[in-house]
């Protein structure tokens, strides 16, 4: 059954193969990753977009990126570990999402190392530990199955997140996103939910401007019948973003546009946009039919265009804009970024 979705409740030739030989696969050497090197058009696309846009990939450990992010074919663990690198030299990469931090905490030293990794122009978005995000204790099917006891506990959170996160990744730390998972039989109750969120909020500890200059806390919301102007005054009275969502189950990028309109009514701020699916495919179906993410499989001109409406509005109102892309929306989020960004290249008139 479809979910209600109501926000706020209404090539050239191929050269001759006799005299030209075939390129050899690099392959890794001495472990280390190389970055692929961009044809000069590229170049000029993210020479043409402003600084404050920032483009990122939801993790980057892809084997499928050969030629389009890396020079040879990888492991995904020698990615996972070596890949960063080569991912801050594509023009258009100056973000990246840590997806892993939802699955637990991770030790500042590995927030320490990510941002050795990267140019001072990089922003990491950050997943908050499921630990406080999700409002219960799951078993191997994904189901509900306890109540979380540590569910928004702001102590929690300060101590395997924000601290770490904010010390190690420094000037790099962009959003710190709460993600909380779909809340079941809680989200009937709409008014406790909020209260209990609203005091977590409070909790959380201004984010210090000398530290982390870029940094701002956002939240996730993925039940669609809490999109509410009550949830964006909430998410504003407190300092906190609006993350718009572009995945299965949720309104579509227009209709949550109107979420970020009142968020940013008077007082705009950074655009903080993830686009992981598209609707009526679960992750697992985008896994399998995407894999090994190297093309764009199913292209979304419509949730492409919705975004790049959204990313402008935010950049002409002087605010930065952060879309992390999943190869889950389309196939392959290098590619999908490019379009992406050729999209909002027209719209500034800088293509």
């Amino acid at each position: 059954m479809t979910p209600n979705l109501d926000l706020f409740g209404d090539a050239p030739a191929s050269p001759d193969t006799a005299s030209t030989p075939t390129p050899v696969k690099k392959q890794a050497v001495g472990k280390v990753v190389q970055p692929w090197t961009h044809d000069p058009a590229l170049n000029a696309l993210a020479a043409g977009l402003p600084s404050n846009l920032y483009f990122g990939t939801s993790s980057w450990s892809y084997p499928g990126w050969h030629g389009m992010v890396y020079d040879g074919e990888y492991t995904e663990s020698l990615l996972s570990r070596k890949g960063l690198e080569a991912c801050g030299q594509h023009p258009l990469l100056r973000a990246a999402g840590i997806d892993r931090g939802f699955y637990g905490p991770i030790p500042i030293t590995d927030y320490l190392r990510y941002a050795a990794q990267v140019p001072e122009h990089f922003r990491f978005l950050v997943k908050a530990p499921a630990s406080v995000c999700d409002a219960w204790l799951r078993g191997p099917d994904g189901a509900g199955r306890l109540a979380n006891a540590a569910f928004l506990d702001a102590e929690i959170a300060i101590r395997d997140f924000i601290e770490p996160a904010t010390t190690g990744l420094g000037a790099r730390c962009g959003p710190l996103l709460f993600q909380l998972s779909p809340l079941q039989s809680l989200a009937d109750d709409g008014p406790a939910l909020f209260a209990r969120l609203e005091a977590f909020l409070a909790a959380l500890p201004p984010l210090e401007p000398t530290l982390t200059p870029n940094a701002c806390y956002a939240v996730e919301m993925r039940d669609a019948s809490l999109l509410t102007p009550r949830y964006i005054r909430l998410l504003r009275d407190h300092g906190v973003r609006f993350c718009l969502a572009a995945r299965d189950r949720l309104p579509s990028v227009p209709r949550q546009a109107q979420a970020q309109a009142l968020m940013d009514d008077g007082a705009p701020g950074p655009l903080v946009l993830r686009w992981m699916l598209r609707e009526g495919r679960s992750y697992a179906m985008a896994e399998k039919a995407f894999s090994p993410f190297d093309k764009l499989a199913d292209p979304d001109a419509e949730t492409r265009n919705a975004i790049a409406d959204v990313v402008v509005r935010t950049l002409q109102a002087g605010q930065p804009a952060y879309v992390i892309v999943s190869n889950n929306a389309e196939g392959c989020a290098p590619l999908s970024i490019v379009g992406l960004a050729t999209a909002i290249a027209d719209r500034l008139g800088t293509a």
